[in-house]
């Protein structure tokens, strides 16, 4: 009798799990939401909803939500500057490091840039115990299906964990490639806000055709950028060029100092805009067909009497309006293309990074420093914190400390890095580092002691405190 019993419940548990398989859709937790099946089964009569999910993303969410395993563990022997740094390094399985970083930054990180791996077919690195699943996505095959639902079910906790440390004034910027940039936007969307987006930046990665490429020899990647609140978001803009300001100039020797002048007629015509000017030479000037004056007639007076109309060095030019440097905004609102020219390439990335260890190609795909310093310097300043919880070789960490050393900032860092064991075959390997964490630390260490010796800045915040996240003594594995 006891045996049978035990045959039914094996039964029972199979068919559930059967269940959660078919309709990943009604899982929540390890629990059935018996009102999803049902409408899952047609049972229910409803009207269509418009909704983003794939096989995962209810495992995906009680991850996000579960309690932390782990403890934060000092270790001083790797740290640099302990006494006196404020940055953080932190080993270990970010998930756990974003949950652990609530009880000290929740509501407190001003600027997060994470360089998340792409998906390009191998295998994730950051599993988190996922269970493999069958069925295939509406469309796609078994296994793109797996592949885009394997990436999601990575992100997912990750990006929601990290939202809560974002303060209400702050911004989130992703790395992302055309395999996953528009899942990843639907997933920034539903966790962040579709109202918080800010803009897909454009970084041309690189500037030379791959001619092997069939179809199209693609030179960009994304960047996302989504705000915790986009009515408090700060946002300081790029400084202006110098070539900009060299446009200005002073030719009639205005008090209110440089100044250029811009053209005063505008389309379409608009009657009451529509008159003649008289030039101090006695000229008559109307505004061209089709066009009319941008201000009215008494406008135009007032503005003549201040001095802010040019007719030119003779006063027989066609008027224009002058344009003080003074009044321009100091910063300018930055396009959403970003060419390598202003914030590097890949090829420059890999060579810095070379350089700085001594010849050694330690990673094959950092980012530039340039670049990660653009949003830095768009989003953040004085003493705000930065997290990157995708560390790799650190570039976040030498941006942020060459940031602070070009404008006086104060700026912190948090770096978090899986200890990725390096392939025995790789020259970081060969050069003595043993996991990406050895080369995110001693990236940290040269590029610090490099700013403070081209600068002479030694009051720069070059130190950082490591960390090791350690399984707490009774947490059972998940």
């Amino acid at each position: 009798m006891a045996n049978g019993s035990r045959k039914a419940k094996g039964a029972a548990r199979a068919r559930l799990e059967l269940v959660k398989e078919l309709f990943p859709e009604a899982v929540a937790g390890e629990a059935i939401d018996w009102e999803r099946l049902k409408k899952a089964l047609g049972c229910q009569a409803e009207d269509e909803v418009y909704g983003f999910t794939w096989p995962g993303k209810a495992e995906a969410k009680r991850l996000a939500e579960a309690p932390v395993a782990g403890v934060l563990q000092p270790d001083r022997e790797k740290s640099k500057r302990w006494e006196t740094t404020s940055n953080w390094y932190i080993e270990g399985d970010n998930l756990e490091a974003l949950k652990l970083l609530r009880s000290s930054h929740e509501g407190k990180v001003q600027m997060i840039y994470i360089d998340p791996p792409y998906n390009t077919g191998k295998a994730l690195t950051y599993k988190d115990n996922w269970r493999k699943r069958k069925r295939a996505a509406s469309g796609l095959g078994r296994e793109e299906a797996r592949a885009h639902a394997g990436w999601l079910n990575m992100m997912y906790p990750r990006l929601w964990a990290a939202k809560a440390l974002l303060a209400e004034t702050g911004a989130i910027f992703i790395s992302i490639d055309d395999t996953e940039q528009a899942n990843l936007k639907k997933v920034c969307d539903e966790i962040f806000g579709e109202r918080n987006f800010v803009a897909t930046f454009i970084w041309q990665r690189a500037f030379s055709p791959v001619n092997m490429n069939k179809f199209a020899s693609r030179n960009h990647d994304f960047i996302l950028c989504y705000a915790k609140n986009i009515d408090r978001l700060a946002w300081y803009g790029l400084p202006r060029h110098p070539e900009a300001d060299g446009r200005y100039a002073n030719p009639d020797n205005d008090p209110r100092g440089p100044w250029t002048s811009g053209d005063l007629s505008v389309g379409p015509p608009i009657p009451e805009k529509i008159y003649d000017i008289v030039t101090p030479s006695g000229r008559i000037v109307s505004p061209p067909h089709g066009y009319c004056w941008r201000v009215t007639k008494e406008r135009f007076a007032e503005l003549a009497a201040d001095n802010r109309i040019w007719f030119g060095k003779d006063g027989n030019g066609v008027p224009r309006l002058k344009r003080f440097l003074r009044e321009v905004k100091p910063t300018m609102t930055p396009l959403t293309i970003w060419t390598h020219d202003e914030v590097s390439h890949s090829q420059e990335a890999k060579k810095e990074l070379k350089e700085l260890f001594d010849g050694v190609a330690v990673m094959d795909y950092p980012k530039p420093v340039k670049l990660i310093q653009r949003m830095i310097a768009l989003t953040t300043k004085n003493d705000d914190v930065i997290l990157d919880f995708f560390s790799g070789s650190a570039t976040t960490a030498h941006a942020v400390m060459q940031q602070n050393a070009e404008d006086g900032g104060r700026r912190s860092f948090i770096m978090v890095q899986l200890p990725e064991r390096l392939a025995e075959t790789s020259a970081a390997y060969r050069a003595g580092f043993r996991t990406i964490c050895d080369i995110g630390r001693e990236r940290i260490r040269r590029a610090g002691e490099k700013i403070v010796y081209e600068t002479g800045k030694t009051e720069l915040d070059i130190g950082f405190q490591v960390f090791r996240i350690e399984r707490k003594s009774n947490q059972p594995d998940r």
